[in-house]
C-alpha cells in the first residue's frame, strides 16, 4: 500500500481576478511569511486596490482551515503567496485620424497557502455529516366503497316552496295606506301674504362747492 503523505498547508485560490499581475504581486510580497493577524492588519491599511482582492483570498484560506480541518485561524501563518498571470482581454480605443489604440486588460490568479508553525502536520479533513433523507410521505388511506357510492348517488331535488305564492297573494289583497292630504289653507295664506318692499336708497348729496372759488373764463383779447 502506498503511504499517505502528510499535508502541511491549507490553500485557497482566486482565478481570473481583474487586476494586473504586477500590481497584485506587490501586495502579496508584503504578507508572505507573516502570521494571519499581521497579514490582515497590513491589508486593511494598504491603499492599493489589489489589497482588497488579496484579502478575500486570505479570508477564504482561513475559512478552509477552520471548517475542513478544525484549526484556529490566528495560529496559522502565510506560507506562500503567489500571483500568476491570466489571459489578457483585448479592447480598442478610438484615436486621431481614424486610428485605434489597443487596450490590454490583464487578469491574474492569486494563490495563498497557510501552515502551522514549525511545519506541523495538518490534521485530516473532518468527516462530512451524512445527508439526511427526506421523510417519505405516508400513503393516504383509500376511501371505502360505501363512501364512493354515496358520492356518486345524485342528490334528491327539493320541493318548490309554497310560501312565495302565499306571500304574493297576501301582498295583492292588502291595499297600500294612503297618505294624509296636505293642508291647503296654510299654503294659500302663505301665498296671499305680500312680500315686504325694500326702502329706497338715499341718493348721495353732492358735495358743497362753496369752498372752491369760482373761476371766470378768460376773455380772448384781440391783437391791436
Amino acid at each position: 500500500m502506498a503511504a499517505v503523505e502528510e499535508r502541511t498547508f491549507v490553500r485557497a485560490e482566486a482565478r481570473y481576478v481583474r487586476t494586473a499581475p504586477r500590481k497584485a504581486q506587490l501586495v502579496a510580497e508584503q504578507i508572505r511569511g507573516r502570521t494571519v493577524p499581521e497579514a490582515r492588519t497590513i491589508l486593511a491599511f494598504m491603499t492599493r486596490d489589489a489589497a482588497r482582492d488579496v484579502e478575500k483570498v486570505l479570508t477564504s484560506a482561513v475559512a478552509n482551515a477552520e471548517a475542513n480541518h478544525g484549526l484556529d485561524g490566528d495560529e496559522l501563518y502565510v506560507l506562500t503567496a503567489t500571483v500568476g498571470s491570466g489571459p489578457t482581454l483585448k479592447r480598442w480605443r478610438a484615436r486621431a485620424r481614424g486610428r485605434v489604440a489597443r487596450i490590454k486588460k490583464r487578469t491574474c490568479h492569486i494563490t495563498i497557502a497557510l501552515a502551522l508553525p514549525e511545519e506541523q502536520a495538518i490534521p485530516a479533513p473532518l468527516p462530512k455529516p451524512a445527508p439526511v433523507a427526506a421523510p417519505v410521505p405516508e400513503p393516504e388511506p383509500e376511501p371505502e366503497a360505501e363512501a364512493v357510492e354515496k358520492e356518486e348517488a345524485p342528490k334528491p331535488k327539493r320541493a318548490p316552496r309554497e310560501k312565495a305564492a302565499d306571500t304574493a297573494e297576501t301582498a295583492e289583497e292588502k291595499p297600500k295606506p294612503k297618505r294624509a292630504p296636505r293642508k291647503k289653507a296654510e299654503t294659500a295664506e302663505a301665498e296671499e301674504k305680500p312680500k315686504p318692499k325694500r326702502a329706497p336708497r338715499k341718493k348721495a348729496e353732492p358735495k358743497a362747492s362753496a369752498d372752491k372759488p369760482k373761476t371766470t373764463p378768460k376773455k380772448k383779447t384781440e391783437d391791436s
